[in-house]
């Protein structure tokens, strides 16, 4: 009787969190498929097929993100923060660069929103940069830049000089990059810091960080390894560019692809290769997790089978957001994208832009993750909704400003991140450093699920229906555009934070405890 009643407590509970998880994430998709009804019934109608196989996608992307981020909270976090202090407790440099290499690059392998945008780009280029080819040298980069990031917070190297220089680095290989991979690899930076990636993460720099002696150098450390895992992204991009030798790749979006011909064939056909490749992509997480069960965490058997059901959470959560997103729901941005653009009226797509971005990111799921991390490390005194008011702000310009990008011939994408960075990199300088981690992790988590897949696919159509443009050079970029923003927005959050208690100079000084914003 005892165990029974003990059993459907458990059920309740795990069916209470998964109701906020569905909440939150209808929250996140619900908007943009409000407004994709709204431009269907007004501006750009759509075939009734396509309309259907877009809204049953809204539904698996509901059903899969949310099935999925429980997972999230049952196995990836808690993995995360074993290893983390794992690694901290056995203060040896060697073991905890050589664990940040294997856990960051099976943890890049298994983010969805990296496969989302490699099947894009794989796609548009007819195969010439093939998915698991972009998968593979992204996951290393992210491997590398994170062994790196753990070092540092055991070293106590400051995060702002390490990101200045990681950018200054990026800058010098963007010399050397042709415009295309430009786009791609700011855009792969952006997308491996998803609803897989951030939570994880976050878990393992606050596994290392939390056993610091230093409370308030703790605090600090516990953002900025999102940032740092993320230039690995770019960087690793680039010099595939470069030893590649390819000046011009050319891409276009086949009508064909777009057009639906039937409604429940595109979902049948998903079915089996997303059932293969998800597993391809979690296995390494679960081996891994099953060597450290061995070798050290020793969990006990209920916390060990909450781990493994976590991780069938998450397998489950994945296959149906994947299909969700390749048999319906990009293929309607896509043509939303090119319809607009026929149109041809600037003011109208820049306006819809930010009214995307504004909604993307007040429900993105990383999002969530990151500002409720936000409040619990600063006890309160930086409070969410302030955090995302500056986000949607960002985000929204960054939107409009990329349509403007590909309706306007002369203006390039470094035109936006040269300065753009030049800006973020400088304010690092004068704002208390507990924003600079903060504001470059929100970079990273801010190009989550809905930027990799609708408003990526709505900028590419854009480009697609817009003469004279070119859907790899001005298409891509986006998810770049959405990871700059927040860095300057934040910052600036920062720097008035600052003004506000009346603090000068920029010293680690500045990071005593704040009042509440």
């Amino acid at each position: 009787m005892y165990y029974f009643l003990f059993l459907k407590r458990k059920v309740v509970t795990r069916l209470n969190a998964l109701l906020i998880k569905v909440k939150e994430v209808s929250a996140a998709v619900l908007p943009i498929t409000l407004i994709v009804l709204i431009l269907h019934f007004t501006l750009t109608p759509l075939n009734s097929i396509l309309l259907i196989r877009f809204l049953l996608g809204a539904v698996f992307i509901i059903i899969g993100l949310s099935v999925f981020l429980t997972g999230v909270d049952l196995s990836i976090s808690p993995i995360g923060n074993l290893m983390g202090s794992v690694l901290a407790k056995s203060n040896n440099y060697w073991i905890v660069a050589v664990a940040g290499l294997g856990l960051g690059f099976f943890i890049s392998i298994a983010e969805p929103d990296l496969h989302v945008l490699a099947a894009q780009i794989s796609n548009i280029t007819s195969g010439f940069i093939g998915h698991w080819t972009l998968v593979i040298v992204v996951s290393v980069g992210i491997a590398v830049l994170l062994s790196l990031g753990l070092i540092r917070i055991v070293l106590n190297f400051p995060l702002y000089k390490l990101l200045t220089i990681l950018y200054l680095l990026i800058l010098v290989l963007a010399l050397f990059s042709s415009p295309e991979f430009l786009a791609i690899s700011f855009d792969a930076s952006g997308a491996t810091t998803g609803a897989m990636t951030v939570p994880f993460v976050m878990a393992l720099s606050i596994g290392v960080s939390a056993l610091k002696s230093d409370s308030k150098a703790s605090e600090k450390d516990s953002f900025g390894l999102v940032a740092i895992a993320s230039c690995g992204a770019i960087i690793s991009v680039m010099i595939m560019s470069i030893f590649s030798g390819v000046n011009e790749i050319s891409g276009s979006l086949e009508e064909e692809k777009i057009q639906a011909e039937s409604f429940f064939q595109p979902f049948m056909e998903q079915i089996p290769l997303q059932v293969k490749d998800t597993f391809l992509a979690l296995a390494p997480i679960l081996i891994l997790f099953l060597i450290f069960q061995v070798i050290s965490f020793k969990l006990s058997r209920r916390a060990f089978l909450r781990v493994l059901i976590g991780m069938g959470y998450t397998y489950a959560g994945l296959v149906v957001f994947f299909i969700g997103v390749n048999a319906g729901f990009m293929k309607v941005g896509t043509t939303v994208g090119i319809r607009l653009a026929q149109i041809g009226n600037i003011p109208i797509l820049a306006v819809i832009g930010f009214v995307i971005g504004c909604l993307t990111i007040l429900a993105e799921p990383a999002v969530y993750v990151l500002t409720h991390q936000i409040e619990t490390v600063t006890s309160g005194y930086v409070q969410r909704k302030v955090v995302l008011i500056a986000l949607a702000a960002g985000v929204g310009v960054s939107i409009a400003l990329s349509v403007l990008r590909v309706l306007v011939p002369e203006i390039q994408l470094w035109h936006y991140l040269l300065p753009g960075y030049v800006i973020a990199i400088g304010l690092m300088f004068f704002v208390p450093k507990l924003f600079v981690g903060i504001a470059f992790d929100s970079g990273g988590v801010a190009s989550g699920p809905m930027t990799a897949t609708f408003v990526l696919a709505f900028i590419s159509g854009i480009a697609e229906g817009t003469e004279g443009a070119d859907v790899l050079i001005d298409g891509f970029g986006v998810i770049a555009m959405v990871a700059l923003t927040p860095l300057i927005a934040l910052q600036v959050l920062g720097l008035i934070f600052k003004i506000k208690l009346g603090k000068g100079g920029a010293s680690d000084a500045d990071d005593s405890e704040p009042e509440r914003v």
